[in-house]
């Protein structure tokens, strides 16, 4: 059995991420199938009550904090760990934890997001698509732009740390695997820079085999899970409602975030359309509205990774849907598991959901799809097995490190 480090810096605790959740799965599943687990662990909490501080901390730390490579490489030297799998570096690890370990063990990096190359992580900017620093291999448009937060002076670190590391070679030469989450993500990643051979695929997955709520005892509504911001389309799915109108089925909002006021605000204006915002909810019961609906709507206008609602809602054997845009229509296929509509586009996303939704056979053939689909790919022991041979693989590149 292995002995694995996973190092990891979780964001603020009040903003509980879908990257949270997949270490702790995976946590889990390493440890069920007999692994040895070590730790090492930052939290942005840290940071985030010290005020100017406390940015100035993450800002100097971003691109590279020695305390960090201090600690891990301390670390390594006393557990002696045959893989370091990290799933987050920023702001208070920094990529130097990976150079502080060489090739005393395999180091394995998941992406779940596109930070490595894109400052603002999610590449969009003006709420649009924007893959310029991705593309033309520069950060300079993010610096103009501000596209970290809207400020050019809270970009600077994230650009540094972009620019250092493509400068250092630390994405060539100091990770030896990488798991993106869909195909689309990988090459994306590899035409921004990443040795081809390194990165691999790996999807989410949704622990142990649910049971499926029969389809007749199932609420007759439409599920949304996510943050209520820009890049994830809650507007256009609000207003596609609204023109339904009184026939929709019910709504439900499941989340929080920066546009919940406007949202609601939006949706009194037609008192009359069924819609409800059930806030944030603890993750059992997020699940359970999944489970017991007949639909989840995903109308993202962004490039996800892998949705963790999607691999919940295959697993119950909800079908999705979603919006054409990144790795979602080929994580959906449309007329198998859900179907896909146009991004950013209310009237494309009634359309499809209103048409799918007056054909109830339909409906009810995909959610046999979309178990179907959890069954093939998305199991625990499915998700084992390529993670074991993507940690066989890493650790053969270690050791050929170590003979150069």
């Amino acid at each position: 059995m292995l002995k694995i480090l996973l190092a990891n810096n979780f964001y603020g605790s009040s903003a509980p991420s879908g990257e949270t959740q997949v270490l702790e799965v995976e946590r889990s599943l390493l440890l069920k199938n007999g692994h040895e687990i070590v730790e090492y662990y930052r939290h942005s909490d840290e940071i985030r009550d010290k005020g100017i501080a406390g940015t100035l901390q993450g800002a100097v730390a971003t691109p590279w904090n020695p305390f960090a490579a201090g600690a891990i490489r301390k670390l390594v030297n006393e557990s002696k760990p045959n893989i370091l799998h990290v799933h987050n570096t920023f702001p208070l690890l920094s990529p130097s934890v990976f150079k502080a370990v060489g090739t005393r063990a395999a180091r394995v990096l998941t992406l779940h997001n596109y930070r490595l190359f894109c400052p603002a992580a999610i590449p969009m900017r003006d709420n649009q698509v924007c893959t310029e620093c991705i593309d033309r291999k520069t950060v300079w448009p993010s610096i103009r732009h501000g596209c970290y937060r809207g400020s050019r002076l809270a970009t600077i670190p994230l650009a540094t740390n972009v620019a250092l590391h493509r400068g250092l070679g630390t994405w060539r030469n100091q990770v030896d695997a990488y798991i993106a989450l869909t195909e689309f993500q990988r090459e994306l990643m590899i035409n921004a820079g990443l040795p081809a051979e390194l990165v691999h695929v790996k999807p989410n997955f949704y622990p142990g085999k649910p049971t499926v709520v029969p389809w007749d005892k199932r609420n007759r509504c439409v599920v949304f899970a996510g943050r209520l911001t820009v890049e994830k389309g809650v507007e256009s799915l609000v207003r596609a409602w609204i023109g339904w109108g009184v026939s929709a089925p019910e709504l439900r909002i499941i989340g929080d975030g920066d546009l919940r006021q406007m949202l609601e605000a939006l949706a009194s204006s037609a008192p009359q359309v069924p819609i409800r915002f059930l806030g944030q909810l603890a993750g059992d019961a997020a699940q359970a509205e999944i489970a017991s609906s007949q639909l989840l709507v995903l109308p993202s206008e962004c490039y996800e990774g892998f949705p963790m609602v999607v691999r919940e809602a295959f697993a119950f054997g909800t079908p999705a849907a979603v919006s054409g845009i990144g790795p979602l229509p080929s994580i959906i296929r449309s007329g198998e598991n859900g179907v896909v509509f146009e991004p950013g586009n209310p009237e494309s996303l009634l359309n499809t959901i209103r048409s799918l939704w007056e054909s109830p056979g339909e409906l009810e053939r995909l959610a046999r799809g979309a178990r179907r689909s959890f069954d093939a790919l998305y199991t625990e022991e499915e998700n084992y097995r390529i993670l074991m041979d993507i940690y066989r693989q890493a650790t053969e590149v270690s050791s050929q490190r170590k003979v150069f």
